[in-house]
């Protein structure tokens, strides 16, 4: 079987598998809805699996035998492919994880949640595949549709249908704004197909048109990638999704807003026409770095754990952004190894977090003080995911700093140094949690002023049995991801196979001329994606400043700061940005979209 049959099929067979399960989840017993559910989702990582090993530089596929100029052409080179990979691979990881996670519904009801979760999967595989401006779009709802669906699932209990009504108004009315920008630039090239898009821009000059068009389909991708000020529907979906949504959500669909941001950048606007360089590297690295900056800053506030982890998302959002706006091959090859290994590790610590709130109705840090000591292997397993948030070799999340690190430094020295103080207070939020809950570690936590409302107690166990002895799967499958994100920075293969398609992926003259049938131009040899010592050294520091961060938090070892120190007042005047109204947010998403203009038109 050829790349060219493999293409298709990766979109197929996931909405195959949710249509077998809409009709004969009826018919079915729960077993046998997971078991088709699992075949489903086994056989879209085995088609991505070969795509990834035998799709070459860039393979392509005419659908319906039309050519690119008039017809749909899903491309795949190896970043996309790889992310499309890493989606199948956590999907069926949520599945196996979610077998007896749900003790509910039974009966015809069955087949709803992993129908939702294969439909999930085949918007974003479709997203990441896809050669099309609008069928990115048509992929990217379908996404959102499923993702809105599945934060809702629990439609007895308000607050996860507030979350996914806030999460689909913030993201719909992006959407309308990305649709608006296509009609633009449809509008000024009379194309759809991403490679004919960059061909017939190169005609035209850069004008305020381009760049408000630019940004426009450039507002559902960072929506959806959760970039500051555009993320602040994340922390409340995740707050009241259910935990393997999350996995999902936090795990691969805010990477592909990354991905989509890179996609079309490089292959529709880097050329003659379209956005400058300097234009797109300077915002975005700015964009990036304050990302990662708030993110962290708040992602250290938090005590209700999957808030906590959601702004830890946030933040290392931050650096993917910064990893591709350098706009070089090794930026994007680490940025590509960072996203593959923090997907495994964030889902990795959804899932055991999952496991608190199964057992204890609560994933509140303070109430759990000491309550989860019997679970040894869960609290091994979750500190091993703190240490490889923090970037510990040799985690594939500490490789993908490390070469993302090297490649900032070339463009600016200071960089680096945001790298390292990201990973480091991310890492120690979650190392701090699990020294507390899992160890006991320190005295019972005070509760501070406005502290309540992060609070994580009171919630509804998302299994009905919590008296039950804990599923092996609930287990295995964290350990597994963890397994894999230490094998992405083991594996030189894996690095060498990155590196050359962030080469090819940074080469809009390949791309075209695969889709449109041209002459390949010769393919250029990329820089390595492997160790250095400076890596290592600034993983290891990371590691070290989150343990002695964690450490110092949990034993009370720092100053508490008075209320009225201007740091104090800083992080509380961005904790209230967060104020849960929807109207807030919309109103910083429209904010954002005019600064992120004002900021381009001003370059170009």
């Amino acid at each position: 079987m050829t790349a060219a049959d493999l293409l298709p099929l990766a979109v197929a067979v996931p909405l195959l598998g949710a249509a077998l399960l809409a009709v004969a989840g009826r018919l079915l017993p729960r077993t046998g809805c997971d078991l088709l559910a699992t075949t489903t989702a086994a056989a879209e990582v085995l088609c991505l699996a070969l795509l990834w090993a035998h799709g070459g530089p860039l393979a392509t596929a005419d659908l319906g035998g039309w050519p690119a100029r008039v017809g749909i052409v899903l491309a795949a080179d190896p970043i996309g492919a790889g992310l499309a990979l890493l989606v199948s691979a956590l999907v069926l990881a949520v599945i196996v994880y979610s077998w007896r996670y749900f003790d509910e519904p039974k009966g015809e009801h069955a087949g709803v949640f992993p129908a939702l979760i294969l439909l999930f999967e085949a918007g974003m595989a479709g997203f990441t595949l896809t050669g099309d401006l609008f069928n990115a779009f048509v992929f990217f709802e379908l996404m959102g549709a499923a993702a809105y669906a599945l934060t809702g699932y629990r439609i007895e209990d308000p607050r996860p249908l507030q979350g996914a009504l806030t999460f689909g108004i913030v993201t719909s009315f992006a959407a309308y704004c990305s649709l608006l920008g296509i009609g633009l630039i449809y509008a000024r090239t009379g194309e759809l197909n991403l490679a004919r898009l960059g061909q017939q821009l190169a005609g035209h000059r850069t004008d305020l048109l381009t760049v408000v068009a630019f940004v426009l389909i450039c507002t559902a991708l960072l929506v959806k990638a959760a970039a500051v000020p555009f993320h602040f529907w994340l922390p409340d979906a995740h707050s009241v999704a259910p935990t393997p949504v999350c996995m999902l959500m936090s795990g691969v669909m805010v990477e592909l807003g990354v991905y989509g941001i890179a996609r079309v950048h490089w292959t529709v606007f880097s050329g003659p026409g379209g956005i400058p360089h300097d234009a797109f590297r300077t915002t975005f690295a700015a964009l990036g770095v304050l990302t990662a900056l708030v993110g962290a800053v708040m992602c250290w506030q938090q005590r209700h754990l999957k808030r906590l982890l959601a702004f830890s998302t946030v933040s290392h959002v931050g650096l993917f952004l910064t990893g591709i706006a350098l706009l070089t091959p090794d930026g994007v090859a680490g940025t590509a190894l960072y996203v593959g290994g923090h997907g495994c590790v964030k889902a990795a610590l959804f899932a055991l977090t999952g496991v608190l709130l199964d057992r204890y109705g609560s994933v509140d840090e303070h109430g759990l003080h000491g309550r989860a000591r019997e679970l040894r292997l869960v609290g091994v397993l979750f500190f091993a995911g703190a240490l490889a948030l923090a970037g510990l070799p040799p985690f594939g999340t500490g490789l993908g700093k490390a070469v993302a690190e090297h490649a900032a430094g070339h463009w600016q020295p200071w960089l680096p140094a945001v790298f390292v103080a990201v990973s480091a207070l991310t890492g120690a939020a979650v190392l701090r949690a699990g020294l507390r809950v899992f160890r006991g570690a320190g005295p019972p936590p005070r509760v501070g002023p406005g502290d309540e409302e992060t609070t994580g107690e009171g919630e509804e166990p998302e299994i009905r049995s919590p008296r039950r002895g804990l599923p092996p799967t609930m287990t295995v499958v964290p350990a597994v991801l963890l397994a894999l994100a230490a094998a992405l920075g083991c594996l030189p293969a894996v690095a060498d196979a990155l590196a050359r398609g962030a080469a090819v992926f940074t080469d809009p003259a390949q791309y075209t001329a695969a889709v449109t049938g041209g002459t390949m131009p010769p393919a250029v040899d990329p820089p390595p994606a492997e160790w250095t010592t400076s890596g290592v050294l600034l993983g290891l520091l990371s590691t070290a400043l989150a343990v002695a961060l964690a450490t110092a938090a949990v034993h009370r070892l720092t100053p508490r700061l008075s209320r009225h120190h201007p740091a104090a007042r800083t992080v509380r005047a961005v904790r209230r940005l967060h104020s849960g109204h929807l109207g807030d947010y919309l109103a910083w998403l429209a904010l954002g979209i005019a600064l992120l203009c004002a900021a381009i038109a001003a370059q170009t």
